[in-house]
């Protein structure tokens, strides 16, 4: 072993790299002014600065080897270029002007590119863009991402659904490891709050080549929070306040970072009433929830680290009829009482020409649900609130423990290929403690390992790779199951004109079924059915084609994406017309199934009115089993209309206003055991901008949602079943003053 070391220690030595400085500057490419404050960052070492009021920069203590550099300014195109350090000569760099958005790059793929650049296309929206638009909470949020919609129960439990997958089959990354809190239930919920968050990114289709099993059909990749730049710091406070719930949501952050060391700190507290459909305040919707979210990165020149934890505190009401009707904000019976605590350790090691990325996580979820006939001090009343949880034991209580690891080596680059190899796991131990259990005390183990390349021609830029996965399952005191699956695939990124851009990507995913599908017997009360699990369920097996077009120029783009997936032994839940406990048995079964569709969509900001744009999509999925029926909880067909006007005075920076309607269609598209869903339109609005109050950023918005007061049931909602209308008009102000 001390032989072991001495030779790593010795291979480490003799692959330092030097140190370094980067100098430059930015430019308009128009009237060559220098352009001051400009944002420059280099994504792989996480270090950055800004411009100074002459346009230029310098970035220290920069280790040798090959990295992306980006410059971004508002008004101008994201520059993005890959430098060899040290440099020969300082960077001259000039901007083209343009009114699209900035780009960041693209984190959940492996090769860290921005989205020009990328093979496989990754939709990526900014937190403070979603909160723009008035969303209550992060699963409201992404939904606003085409392609994208969630199963809710009322306002607090949302779930991503991706083209038209759901529960396991979406896979969610946050703080780069994978999140596991229970995602088999219909009302287990994200479980993440937005304070802390700085992006999301969503792979739309399989994405088993680079995560494993349940990325069949999608991921959602969380962006945390960034450190402040080097020797810099940072304090903000943020309070958003909805009219309709009367919720309030507040959090307060620190962050500072000097030349090594990086520190970061944020607390969030939020709580809402019952929301308001107009005719009536929907029983037990109410919820509150605490976060804390803290991390500590340290950086030298070979090697750099960041360690992360997440404790989120959330009592959430689980809404069955209507009843009393006020504005108290603890939930009633029965509800949910979840604590799951995140951890990771990111970290990565740099080499002359190569280098090593190690990930590990720990995830502890504890979930309780508490019932009416668990109360031990008498006859419970729905108006008292539960200020003493201390008298309630949890009919269902479920402790879920993983670890996970993610380590990949970044091979030197070979002329036109880089190349990554890894190895992926997770141990994963659930533990029942309350009187009902809904799936068996378990260990998961899965191993993978992988191999992916990219490829730079000229006129082509060509992603593949290819994965083994094992998967062992163990119950306690009984059943015993392994699984296997080999995944490939292949992309492509080519111009097929000016400003034409095509990707052709070809995956394959799977799934292996869960404890829930392999094991259930009895009732779960979230979904008053009576579940009866399946010990011979097969992998879930898919092969995805995907289309996507885009054409860019400086005032117009529009873009078209389409898929088809095929997907062998889709495991799924089927009635089979018997009553247990009062509620209707369904079996899990298995079948073939193929889903198909797209998103089309244009965004039009017309010379010489740059600061108004026009954004349009419509998106589509149909979802088909075998003999031809249709799949259940596949979202309606939409479109989404934006106007948005955006505007620099001279008191009020970032500026902006807008005004959307979006409209979903009828859905008749359903399975045997759903009814049809009505269409609806929603109108919504807001503005908002940054002002200086004592020298300092006060970011202000106002955002109007649902603003005719429209009676509507989202076919995805879990209350459709009732009759139970979605939220209603909701007005939201939000104020950020950063210090």
């Amino acid at each position: 072993m001390k032989q072991f070391i001495n030779v790593l220690l010795l291979f480490l030595a003799t692959n330092l790299t030097a140190q370094n400085n980067i100098e430059g500057v930015v430019f308009d490419s128009q009237t060559n002014e220098s352009i001051a404050y400009a944002n420059i960052f280099i994504p792989q070492l996480e270090k950055g600065t800004t411009t100074n009021d002459d346009g230029e920069f310098i970035i220290k203590n920069l280790p040798s080897g090959n990295y992306k550099i980006l410059i971004s300014y508002i008004g101008f195109e994201t520059f993005s270029k890959t430098v060899n350090i040290p440099l020969k000569e300082n960077l001259q760099i000039a901007l083209i002007p343009s009114f699209i958005e900035m780009k960041e790059v693209i984190i959940s793929t492996p090769f860290h590119k921005l989205q020009s650049e990328n093979v496989m296309k990754v939709e990526q929206r900014k937190i403070s863009d979603l909160k723009a638009k008035g969303a209550i909470n992060l699963a409201e949020g992404i939904t606003n991402i085409p392609g994208v919609a969630g199963v809710s129960t009322g306002i607090s439990i949302s779930k991503p659904v991706i083209r038209g997958l759901s529960s396991n089959r979406v896979l969610v990354y946050t703080q780069g490891i994978r999140l596991e809190n229970q995602q088999f239930g219909d009302e287990h919920g994200l479980g993440i709050n937005d304070a802390g968050i700085e992006s999301v990114e969503v792979i739309k289709g399989p994405a088993s080549l680079l995560y494993g099993s349940d990325a069949l059909g999608g991921v959602l990749y969380i962006n945390p929070e960034r450190f402040a730049l080097e020797n810099e710091n940072e304090t903000n406070v943020n309070l958003q306040y909805f009219s309709n719930t009367e919720g309030l949501s507040t959090n307060v952050g620190y962050k500072t970072s000097g030349e090594q060391f990086k520190f970061l700190i944020r607390g969030s507290f939020a709580e809402h009433a019952d929301y308001n459909t107009d005719s009536y305040r929907v029983t037990n919707t109410r919820f509150n929830e605490k976060d804390l979210k803290a991390a500590l990165g340290y950086q030298s020149l070979q090697f750099k680290t960041e360690l992360r934890y997440n404790l989120n505190a959330s009592k959430l009401g689980i809404p069955e009829e209507i009843g009393v009707q006020n504005l108290n904000k603890s939930p009633l019976l029965p509800y949910q009482s979840i604590h799951n605590h995140i951890f990771s350790s990111k970290s990565k090691f740099y080499f002359e020409d190569s280098s090593l990325d190690v990930d590990l996580g720990f995830t502890y979820n504890d979930r309780k649900e508490f019932e009416e006939h668990h109360h031990h001090h008498g006859e419970h009343h729905e108006e008292e609130a539960h200020e003493e949880e201390e008298v309630l034991d949890p009919a269902l209580q479920m402790k879920l423990k993983t670890f996970n690891y993610d380590i990949k080596y970044h091979l030197p680059v070979l002329g036109k290929f880089e190349t990554i190899v890894g190895v992926q796991g997770m141990h994963q131990v659930n533990s029942n403690y309350g009187e009902e259990q809904l799936i068996p005390n378990a260990t998961t183990n899965d191993f993978g390992v992988l191999a992916t390349s990219h490829i730079h021609f000229e006129k082509a830029d060509i992603q593949l790779g290819a994965r083994f996965d094992t998967r062992s399952l163990k119950v306690v005191g009984g059943l015993e199951k392994d699984f296997t699956s080999f995944n490939g695939a292949l992309g492509i990124k080519t111009n097929l004109a000016n400003n034409l851009v095509a990707r052709l990507n070809l995956a394959t995913g799977f799934r292996a079924p869960n404890l829930a599908e392999l094991t259930s017997y009895g009732s779960h009360e979230g979904t008053n059915r009576f579940e009866i699990g399946n010990e011979n369920l097969l992998n879930e097996q898919n092969f995805q084609t995907d289309l996507a077009i885009e054409y860019k120029t400086d005032h117009l783009e529009i873009f078209a994406n389409g898929f088809y997936n095929v997907i062998n032994d889709y495991i799924y839940l089927s009635p089979n017309g018997e009553i247990i406990n009062d509620n209707p048995v369904y079996l899990y079964l298995q079948e073939d199934a193929t889903l198909y569709g797209g998103e089309v969509g244009i965004h039009i900001h017309p010379h010489p009115l740059d600061w108004l744009h026009f954004e349009s999509s419509f998106e589509t999925v149909t979802g088909n089993r075998s003999n031809n029926e249709f799949l259940p909880l596949i979202p309606a067909n939409k479109f989404k209309n934006t106007l948005r006007a955006e505007f620099h005075l001279e008191s009020v920076k970032k500026g902006f206003a807008f005004v959307s309607l979006n409209t979903t269609l009828k859905q008749n598209n359903i399975s045997d055991f759903e009814t049809n869903t009505s269409g609806y339109n929603l109108l919504s609005a807001g503005f908002g901008g940054e002002l200086k109050l004592f020298k300092n950023s006060l970011h202000l918005q106002v955002t109007g949602n649902n603003l005719t007061n429209k009676k509507y049931i989202n076919h995805l909602s879990r209350l459709k079943s009732d009759g139970i209308y979605d939220i209603g008009r909701n007005i939201s102000v939000s104020v950020s003053y950063t210090l």
